[in-house]
């Protein structure tokens, strides 16, 4: 076997693998074997995929450096969710989301792979077995004895040269948000939809504010106290079948199995006459089994859209005075 052909060969059947257990547990009568959002398809796979990868070099090429096994083994990882995502079996946003974590643990392998080769020397076969059917032995435990279920709040704050009644106005309805009044950001970028309206259908506790975002993207927010000019909170009342598919990843829907945003709200602090504190605060509920790994991504996208939308409030609140005192 030449290098050129190992090196070929590491990176399909290390792409292959990946998008057989993809296939695999996307088929509802197999979903007691495992599942995609497990630790065993985040972390465990991966590894496999770079165990592959580099398993097959070091049949030809044994003294390949400990650079070459970290990087070389990400590219059926590149190949894999690159055709996830022209299959359409995955979205940007859980692509991004998968890619640290993916990159990582094939590295890890990677490592692994090479180690063995030089030092199991006549049972590397064996040990290659092992390694790639640990997925399936690891995933059916996970689901049926590991539960996980986190709660979690992200909090922002903005301070605002305007007192706390010229705040108050812009938060109960949001009139069309224009395209150049939020920044892109990270989340944006990964294919997050913006918000571009709210509407509310009265007044006080008991009164709904639905929010509009792009991509056709609408859920309700059922008031839940309202104190004028110090705060307005609210509980989520979203229906993920209502939200298209194509809008948000299927495993990161809003209110879906995964994960869900349960309430939240706005509160004001009056620093002096003229100045106001606005807080927006947003309690989560994370139920897939990634522990830190998946908080830290949450934590990444609220900030991202509690930010936006605190300098959009700060902004039009700082125009709403501006108009008024000229």
């Amino acid at each position: 076997m030449t290098e050129k052909f190992a090196r070929h060969l590491g990176i399909v059947l290390g792409a292959l693998y990946g998008l057989g257990f993809r296939l695999l547990w996307e088929v509802e009568a197999l979903q007691s074997l495992g599942s995609l959002v497990t630790l065993s398809f985040m972390f465990l796979v991966p590894f496999v995929i770079g165990f592959i990868r580099i398993y097959c070099q070091c049949r030809v090429t044994p003294s390949l450096s400990y650079t070459k096994m970290i990087t070389l083994a990400w590219q059926p990882i590149f190949v894999f969710l690159v055709v996830s995502v022209v299959t359409l079996l995955e979205g940007s946003i859980c692509v991004a989301m998968a890619l640290p974590a993916f990159m990582l643990c094939a590295s890890l392998g990677g490592l692994a792979a090479g180690l063995c080769v030089r030092l199991m020397h006549r049972k590397k076969r064996g040990a290659l077995f092992s390694i790639v059917v640990l997925p399936v032995i690891v995933a059916p435990l996970e689901l049926h004895f590991l539960t996980s279920s986190a709660t979690y709040v992200i909090e922002d704050s903005i301070d605002i040269n305007a007192p706390a009644t010229a705040v108050w106005r812009q938060l109960a309805t949001v009139s069309t948000i224009e395209s150049n009044e939020l920044p892109t950001t990270f989340a944006s970028l990964i294919g997050v939809p913006k918000p571009i309206a709210a509407d509310m259908s009265g007044q006080g506790v008991g009164a709904v504010r639905t929010s509009h975002w792009q991509k056709q993207v609408q859920f309700n927010e059922v008031i839940t106290s309202w104190v004028e000019n110090q705060q307005m909170t609210y509980r989520f009342d979203i229906d993920p079948e209502r939200i298209p598919d194509n809008a948000l990843d299927k495993h990161v829907k809003l209110g879906g199995k995964y994960f869900a945003p349960l309430d939240g709200g706005y509160f004001i602090e009056v620093l002096d006459s003229k100045r106001s504190r606005l807080t927006l605060r947003t309690r989560v509920e994370d139920n897939t089994h990634f522990g830190l790994y998946s908080r830290l991504w949450g934590e990444v996208i609220f900030h991202d859209f509690h930010t936006s939308l605190l300098q959009l409030m700060k902004t039009r609140a700082q125009a709403d005075v501006a108009e008024q005192q000229s």
